[in-house]
This record gives C-alpha cells, sequence and structure tokens, in this order.
C-alpha cells in the first residue's frame, strides 16, 4: 500500500499509522548504524593487513606502497577515491584500537557515526591513560542526543584531561591572530579574521544588533513613522547578511557605524552582548594567585570553552558581557551578573536553559521565547518551576500540535509525542562534573 493510498483511506487511523512509522524508522536507523559500524570494522581490518603486509617489506617507500594497494582494491568495490579510502581505514584503525568503548556503543547503535566522529576528534590529543576516563563520559553524553548537543559535554570533558590546558593552547593560538584577503572572482574580495572566539562573537553580536536596528528603522520609514533626517530608509531592502557587511565596512573604514549617510549616534550605542560562563574556581584561582590543572576554562553560551584568561576579563566590570558564576561539581548556575528587579528570573532560566528546551533542538538563547509550561491563562505560576526557554518554531509546535510537556524539577523537561513516546531533556551542565566538592558542609565527614 502506498502512502497516498493509506492516507486517502478513511479506515486508517493516522495516529497508529504514524507510530508504525516512527517505530520502522527507528529501527531501519539502528539497523543502518549497525552496518556502519561494521564498515569500519571491514576498514580497520583492511588496514592491519596493509600494516602486515607492509612488515615484509625493507623499505618506507615500498611499506607506503602496501597501504596504496590495499586502499585501491577496496576503493573499486566502494567506488571512491583510493586517498580516500586509505584516509579511512587509519581512522577506522584508530577507532577500533584507541576507542574502543566508542567503537562498543557504534556496533550497538547507541551512537551514531557523527558522533563517533565527534569524540574521535576532541580525544586525538589524549593520551591512553585519560582516553578511556574520556570516552566513558563522552559516549555517555552522546547516547540519546544529538551530535550538536552533545559536542559541548565532549569538548569539556577534552580539555579538563588534555596534556596542555585551553589557556596554554590560546596564548599560542592567539600569536597567530590576522586579518587576510582572498580573490573571490566577480569583483568581490573575502576579507579574513582570526582572534579569539569571545572578541569574534561579540563581533559578529553587535553587527547583528546594528543591522537589526537599522532593519527597524527602515519598517518605521515605510509607514511614515520617523521624521525623513531620522535614521531609516523606505527604498532599503538589503538583508541582514548584506547589512552586517555593509556596517562592518563602515565602521572599518570609517569608525562611524551608520549602515546610512545619516547620524549613526543611535548604532554607535549599541554594543555587543556576549554571556560567559565562569567556574567559580577559576575566578578563585585569580584572586589568590593559585593555578593549575583545577581550572576549568569559560565558555560562550552555545559556543565553544575559552581561555581562562578570557573568562576572567570579561567576568569583570565590562559591562557588555553577562557573567553566569557555576558550580565546580553540580554545574548549579549560583549567581548572573547585572542583576536588575524584575529581571532576575528571566537572567536565570537564560543562563540555566543555554539552548532551546526541544529535544534535538540546540538553538542557543538568543532565539528563545520563554514559555509557561502550564500556561498562565490556566493559573501556571510564572516561576523557573514552570518556565522553559523554546525557540519560536517548538513554541509554535507545543501550542498548536499534540507534543505536551511536563517539568520534572530541577529544569528537566518530560516531552510526550503525539504516538506517546517519551523524551527527557536536561538542561546541559555549565561545567565539567568532579568527584570532590570543593565546598562541602561544615559538618561533612572527609571521605
Amino acid at each position: 500500500m502506498t502512502n497516498s493510498m493509506a492516507m486517502a483511506d478513511p479506515g486508517v487511523d493516522p495516529a497508529r499509522l504514524l507510530d508504525a512509522v516512527v517505530s520502522g524508522l527507528r529501527a531501519t536507523e539502528a539497523s543502518i548504524v549497525r552496518l556502519q559500524a561494521v564498515k569500519e570494522g571491514f576498514l580497520a581490518v583492511a588496514h592491519r593487513i596493509a600494516d602486515d603486509l607492509a612488515g615484509s617489506l625493507e623499505h618506507g617507500p615500498s611499506a607506503e606502497l602496501a597501504h596504496r594497494s590495499v586502499a585501491a582494491e577496496l576503493a573499486a568495490v566502494l567506488h571512491m577515491s583510493d586517498r580516500v579510502v586509505q584516509g579511512r581505514m587509519s581512522q577506522a584503525a584508530e577507532l577500533v584500537h584507541r576507542f574502543p568503548e566508542t567503537m562498543r556503543a557504534f556496533a550497538e547503535a547507541r551512537i551514531g557515526l557523527p558522533h563517533v566522529r565527534q569524540i574521535q576528534d576532541a580525544g586525538a590529543r589524549l593520551s591512553d591513560a585519560v582516553r578511556a576516563e574520556f570516552e566513558a563520559v563522552a559516549v555517555a553524553a552522546s547516547e540519546g542526543e544529538t551530535p550538536h548537543r552533545a559536542k559541548a559535554v565532549v569538548q569539556r570533558v577534552a580539555e579538563r584531561l588534555a596534556p596542555r590546558s585551553l589557556t596554554e593552547r590560546h596564548r599560542v593560538a592567539q600569536a597567530q591572530r590576522r586579518v587576510w584577503r582572498e580573490d573571490l572572482g566577480d569583483g568581490q574580495k573575502l576579507l579574513g579574521l582570526i582572534h579569539s572566539a569571545a572578541i569574534v562573537d561579540g563581533i559578529y553580536d553587535r553587527l547583528t544588533q546594528q543591522a537589526h536596528e537599522v532593519t527597524t528603522a527602515n519598517t518605521r520609514a515605510v509607514r511614515g513613522e520617523t521624521a525623513p533626517e531620522a535614521l531609516g530608509d523606505p527604498a532599503d531592502d538589503r538583508t541582514t547578511d548584506q547589512l552586517r557587511a555593509d556596517l562592518c565596512a563602515d565602521v572599518l573604514l570609517t569608525g562611524t557605524p551608520s549602515g546610512h549617510d545619516t547620524t549613526a549616534g543611535l548604532l554607535g550605542a549599541i554594543h555587543a552582548r556576549v554571556e560567559v560562563t565562569v567556574p567559580v574556581l577559576t575566578l578563585i584561582n585569580a584572586t589568590t594567585g593559585s593555578g593549575g590543572r583545577e581550572e576549568q576554562p569559560g565558555e560562550l553560551t552555545g559556543g565553544p570553552p575559552i581561555d581562562t584568561d578570557t573568562a576572567r576579563i570579561l567576568a569583570g566590570d565590562v559591562t557588555s558581557w553577562e557573567r553566569v558564576l557555576t558550580h565546580p561539581v553540580t554545574g548549579g548556575v549560583l549567581a548572573v551578573d547585572r542583576y536588575r528587579p524584575g529581571a532576575d528570573l528571566r537572567r536565570l532560566l537564560h543562563a540555566r536553559d543555554a539552548r532551546c528546551r526541544f529535544p534535538t533542538c540546540g538553538l542557543p538563547p538568543s532565539a528563545h521565547d520563554l514559555d509557561h509550561t502550564i500556561d498562565a491563562a490556566y493559573g501556571g505560576p510564572t516561576e523557573a518551576g514552570n518556565l522553559g526557554g523554546l525557540c519560536r518554531r517548538h513554541h509554535v509546535l507545543k501550542h498548536h500540535t499534540s507534543w505536551t510537556v511536563t517539568q520534572r524539577g530541577a529544569g528537566i523537561l518530560e516531552w510526550t509525542s503525539p504516538t506517546g513516546r517519551t523524551y527527557i531533556d536536561t538542561p546541559p551542565a555549565p561545567v565539567t562534573f568532579t568527584t570532590t566538592d570543593p565546598y562541602p558542609p561544615p559538618d561533612a565527614a572527609p571521605f
């Protein structure tokens, strides 16, 4: 029976049909993942065969040819480039021999190939002594999550176990910061900038805010709501991307972010807003003069880890940055700076829900609506236990489809799909868990 025939048959219950589709898709995906794991196993064996063949040869270049020869044989079957196949063989061998727990989870379809590659990439620089610890956390964080949502935890634990801290690596990398240009053709050139993540995110956020301000002013000008000399042009139909580019050029060429040949006071007053999560121990070490491996990197909300030096600077008196202080063990939010009466709850939720709270969605807090789990119209209170950050797409989905959500405490949301399946979404912990609480109760007995 085709899908169109099934949907046209009045005797078919759409809900039961959807349930069957979901079940079938889940089973199919698990089978595909298991077969992908089998393929990785074959590639790893091929790499071992190439090693054995290379061992019987005396010269290095000839040994390399053994790997090329095996790769060429597989490439003929896979209809792929033998260079690509040779790289895949090496990658598969590394997975099997250096990441056994990851391979086991892959073979059991608990994680997919994108999760596997993410774990391999993050753990590549780790020593054999700590890789098993890294795998245990990374695999657990990847199960039941999209690669995008698991990425922060995987990167965080890799940073904690890395032989060189992010701060050390950042200082070296910062020495390579630069600006360059490339020809693109058609009279266009690309201007590139390499700088710290915090600086680049701040630049992009400020340009975005300015672009939105220009768009709003243009809309008001179209409606005749502004004076002719004010910011705004009814004929301006530039996209946000185009406005960001033009505003960036304005600032770099003239030092004035005008966007138009008119007054720039409004746009010049806009400052970047970037939320920085800072583990408490990082700030304590800054004030006591201590340092070392116990320091945790900071994080840009919805972005990568940042070095501790930058985190401390941004956690200071710079008013254009939001500082979220977190407990080093539980990862709970201890405080959010720049407290303002009436906005404390919004700041707390913004810090807790570092991404859209619908399962699989990873949009950052800047795109969130604060949704009442139990509608305020039905008596739902406006408090942390009844609010959650949702992107507009999933906010609408909650209110206009059969998807439902229940608060389970501590910010944990339980979603129920139209077919009755449940999915748990837990707020992402902003710091890595440790085994010892540096702030035990006064009467706590030592371990």
